[in-house]
């Protein structure tokens, strides 16, 4: 077991579009943070398996390609403890369709914006930086 599994283990996926302008990747917004679309891993659940239900549920997509293997990045632990988990995906979809958290109803996110990898790391706290450089680095942007 890795130390990420000893843990509270987030999965999440770092979607990319290519659009006229280049690369783009979707970001969330709760509160005042951005960060990409992830969740908590469910008893049973492989981590990628996790990431993909929780890309679904927070928008809607479920057209993932994984272009670049099943290659991830981890952030250190935050919030009580958490880890992040990212993997890195390739998608044609543009809508975002924000469902409800299952356990409250309502959706997580406050906004949804398609941006360039630039944009990403502005928004991004240090936390997520470190996974918009990465990702980016992979696919080029």
């Amino acid at each position: 077991m890795s130390a990420s599994e000893a843990t509270t283990l987030s999965c999440g996926i770092v979607l990319a579009r290519t659009s006229d302008s280049g690369w783009l990747t979707l970001m969330l917004r709760a509160y005042h943070n951005w960060d990409f679309p992830k969740g908590l891993r469910e008893a049973g659940e492989q981590p990628l398996e996790a990431a993909i239900r929780e890309v679904g549920e927070e928008t809607g997509i479920t057209k993932i390609d994984f272009d670049w293997g099943e290659r991830y990045t981890e952030t250190g632990p935050y919030s009580r403890g958490k880890t992040a988990r990212y993997y890195l995906g390739k998608t044609s979809c543009v809508d975002i369709v924000m469902g409800p958290s299952p356990e409250t109803g309502v959706p997580e996110h406050h906004e949804w914006r398609w941006v360039s990898f630039d944009e990403a790391y502005d928004l991004s706290s240090p936390r997520v930086r470190t996974v918009v450089q990465w990702a980016r680095q992979i696919i080029g942007a």
